[in-house]
């Protein structure tokens, strides 16, 4: 192969479509968003579904034009605006191969294709995302993905995925708060096969520290799609209450902590983009979470989190409830809001 037969092959598309939900009520981060398409668009076919106000969509209408496929959300049903903008995608989409990412997440060439050839096997694609920079709010959080590594698997703001699940399915669930494990227990409903691929690390832009404060009982509220889990994170603040005469116990908890961490930070690789430093951040993490974990179940208690307008007070569908709640005569399901022809 001659070098520049070579370097053509390294350029050739991807062939996926690449879906971009966004709403917006602030352009502070137009600029570098529309540098990051301006890349992506080069690798992939584009599509972002704005659900921004009037001011703000024709805004991006101006910035975007002929960049990449910039269209309204016309999917109605459902209070979660990122899914129906998902949806709305999807129903327009030109590939097989869908990648979904929030409007934070900046992929590299590299991990994107690795993103898609792994639906070659599989009908939805689980990356890892890290954040970068990382000022003090991005470490705080990155404490909470290792020990998710250490134990098992994070939740990224990104996803591949096969068209054809989810057009099998009509859809997920669109009146839920934690979309993502949503659209994962939708897939594993129809019989689909979901890849874990911490090993491809995608980076995320951290978001302001006033955002991550409001956010801390909202992510908290999402442990109620696990029950083990929110069991686990209900008990840590009685026990830290318990051990508060004892610090040795409560350092040896600490630890043990930051152990699990250490774990999820040399896993795939994750010691190239997850600095040492950040397991410093596990007790405040662990003290956070046992807080807001109790403040996510007064929420429940009064009928969920405020979401668009309305309280929502299911985190996510299990899978034989998303399978009851979905199947028809002839064996098939359909769940969610009815995608765009």
């Amino acid at each position: 192969m001659t070098d520049a037969a070579g370097a053509a092959h390294v350029a050739a598309p991807i062939a996926a479509e690449y879906i971009l939900p966004l709403r917006w009520s602030s352009d502070e981060g137009l600029e570098e968003l529309t540098s990051y398409l301006r890349r992506l668009r080069a690798w992939v076919d584009v599509t972002v579904v704005d659900g921004s106000d009037a001011g703000h969509f024709a805004a991006h209408a101006r910035a975007w034009r002929g960049l990449v496929r910039h269209v309204p959300v016309t999917v109605a049903d459902g209070a979660n605006g990122k899914v129906r903008g998902v949806l709305t995608g999807i129903g327009m989409a030109r590939h097989e191969a869908i990648v979904i990412a929030d409007d934070d997440v900046r992929y590299e060439r590299e991990s994107l294709a690795a993103v898609v050839g792994g639906l070659a096997t599989a009908d939805l694609v689980r990356p890892q995302n890290h954040f970068a920079p990382l000022p003090w709010h991005a470490r705080w959080d990155t404490a909470r993905t290792l020990i998710n590594r250490g134990l098992g698997w994070d939740y990224p703001g990104t996803y591949g995925v096969r068209r054809s699940i989810l057009e099998a399915t009509g859809g997920y669930d669109a009146d839920v708060l934690f979309e993502n494990l949503e659209l994962e227990r939708t897939v594993r409903a129809a019989g689909g096969r979901v890849r874990d691929r911490p090993d491809i690390l995608v980076l995320r832009r951290p978001p302001s520290a006033r955002h991550f404060l409001s956010q801390r009982v909202r992510q908290a509220y999402d442990s109620f799609a696990q029950p083990w889990r929110l069991a686990l994170e209900a008990a840590i603040l009685p026990v830290l209450i318990l051990l508060f005469r004892r610090p040795r116990a409560l350092l040896g908890m600490a630890v043990v902590l930051m152990v699990v961490a250490e774990r999820g930070r040399r896993r795939d690789g994750g010691r190239a983009v997850f600095p040492a430093a950040t397991l410093l951040w596990v007790p405040a993490w662990l003290l956070e979470r046992g807080i807001a974990t109790w403040a996510a179940v007064f929420l429940r208690l009064g009928g969920g989190v405020q979401y668009a307008g309305r309280r929502l007070p299911r985190a996510a569908h299990s899978v034989r409830a998303i399978r009851r709640r979905a199947m028809l005569r002839d064996g098939s399901i359909a769940t969610g809001p009815r995608m765009p022809s």
